[in-house]
């Protein structure tokens, strides 16, 4: 109840206050804390010294390209360089670690997303309760406004773009243009899982900061921490199927997640004729689950790529761009199924017709 005016007489009168749904984040895992929010960043001692270096030289790049696999710390160090920059500036007066202590002001304003020298873009809630699909160029040329507003406290300004693998061809080009006249005292820092898909242009006017998968033991004591009425058994299942990445973890971690993954797992191991029935069968459970589709869609894509790593890496003989084009194919249809809304059925069917097709022809290519 709201507290009687003062001065006022009478009895207060009542109003009723609705909590309204938090809003959807692109950048965040359900039932964990935002990037934010979170001050220890695990396993990445390599790349925050490069960036430690170049922030307390004095001279820093005025854009940063943090790349890395999805949920392995990238908006968690793009938010501790921004809480150094806006707290110390470019300068050696903070700690090597560029840490800042949680109650310090800077930090609680980042964390209450008010800090009028910090500018985020992503993804945003659409007007029909779900996440947009793409990060628009109405959203990126925020830039120019924000870049073009007089300095905060301590001159700096910084913005993240989380993730640049969102934007579509219009903010790639709003982001380039930002890039090619920055102003001073200010920093950009771009995240991306998929830095070779980027243009060009805008990686080679970033510094390139790659950030790579956790070890498996320090993943398995995150998830100690992370999920602690989790036994035993189902986080060590977890650190093994999510490839080093604690954030994979924590969506697997989720309702359903663990089956999503066991099953994008199946779809890849499929072997023989297609079997429609069965695709659209799974199409049925993956719409079940909560977000089932985007989830589905990461699982596989990921599974996918380690596969093709490992490809790489052995030596094999079958063709890695044909199997990066699949790749790339599987991951823009499920983006398109997750940004539309679209039935799951038919997504996945086609991924299994895409899969069935590479099987095929590495069959053929072996035999012969």
């Amino acid at each position: 109840m709201s507290p009687p005016r003062k001065g006022s007489s009478g009895p207060r009168k009542t109003t009723m206050v609705r909590e309204d749904k938090p809003a959807l984040e692109s950048d965040r895992v359900e039932d964990q804390a935002h990037p934010r929010e979170v001050y220890n960043l695990i396993g990445q001692d390599v790349a925050l010294a490069q960036v430690s270096q170049a922030i307390r030289s004095g001279k820093p790049p005025q854009g940063w390209l943090i790349a890395g696999p999805p949920g392995v710390g990238k908006a968690t160090l793009a938010y501790r360089i921004a809480r150094y920059l806006l707290r110390y500036g470019a300068s050696d007066e903070g700690p090597e670690d560029l840490s800042v202590p949680q109650n310090d002001i800077v930090a609680r304003q980042i964390e209450s997303e008010s800090h009028p020298g910090l500018l985020i873009l992503k993804r945003r809630e659409g007007d029909r309760g779900k996440l947009q699909s793409v990060l628009n160029v109405d959203e990126v040329r925020k830039l120019e406004t924000f870049f073009g507003l007089t300095s905060g406290a301590g001159g700096w300004r910084v913005a993240i773009i989380d993730t640049a693998d969102d934007m579509n061809d219009q903010a790639a080009n709003a982001l380039l243009k930002a890039l090619e006249e920055p102003p001073k005292r200010a920093v950009l820092l771009v995240l991306s899982h998929a830095p070779g898909r980027l243009l060009p242009t805008i990686r080679s006017r970033c510094r390139r900061l790659d950030l790579r998968p956790l070890p498996l033991p320090l993943l398995q004591s995150a998830l100690v921490k992370a999920l602690p009425d989790a036994d035993d058994s189902a986080r060590a299942a977890l650190a093994e199927v999510s490839e080093g990445s604690l954030g994979l973890a924590l969506r697997l971690a989720g309702e359903g997640g663990m089956m999503l993954a066991q099953e994008a797992e199946r779809l890849l191991a499929a072997r023989g004729p297609l079997d429609v029935q069965a695709a659209l069968s799974l199409g049925d459970r993956v719409a079940r689950a909560s977000d089932g589709i985007a989830h589905f869609g990461q699982f596989l894509a990921t599974a996918m790529s380690q596969r093709i790593r490992t490809a790489a890496a052995t030596g094999e003989a079958r063709s890695l761009d044909r199997d990066i084009a699949a790749w790339e194919r599987i991951v823009s249809s499920f983006q398109r199924a997750d940004g539309l809304h679209l039935e799951p059925r038919q997504t996945i069917l086609g991924t299994a017709n895409v899969l069935h097709g590479l099987q095929r022809r590495g069959s053929r290519h072996n035999s012969g």
